[in-house]
């Protein structure tokens, strides 16, 4: 459900695009206000990986619906062949290092505000 009278320089979840010098200042997510705080899942593991016996580098959580998937590091790719399947924009990080977002819509990486 979109939120309302969101301040798109706030959202209300504390994303926000990451500074990228390689791009263009003033790029926006349309689907960081929708974003939870952080990845709400006890998976940890590719099932589809798991399934084929492959390990995998890094884990990637679908926002929209809670998938597990590997990042594009790994040989599956199933966390990117997953947005390409359903349209899903936004996965965040599940390596234990990592406190980020990808939306593979708007190509950009999302922090969480301090």
């Amino acid at each position: 459900m979109p939120r309302t009278g969101a301040d798109p320089g706030n959202p209300p979840s504390g994303w926000l695009p990451s500074p990228d010098g390689g791009r263009p200042e003033g790029r926006s997510c349309s689907h960081a206000a929708d974003l939870p705080p952080s990845a709400q899942t006890p998976d940890r593991a590719c099932a589809e990986c798991r399934a084929r016996g492959w390990t995998w580098t890094r884990l990637r959580w679908c926002a929209t619906c809670g998938y597990v998937g590997c990042c594009d590091s790994s040989r599956g790719r199933h966390a990117h062949a997953h947005y390409a399947r359903t349209g899903h924009p936004v996965v965040l990080s599940l390596a234990p290092d990592e406190s980020w977002a990808w939306c593979f819509a708007d190509e950009l990486f999302l922090v969480r505000t301090p």
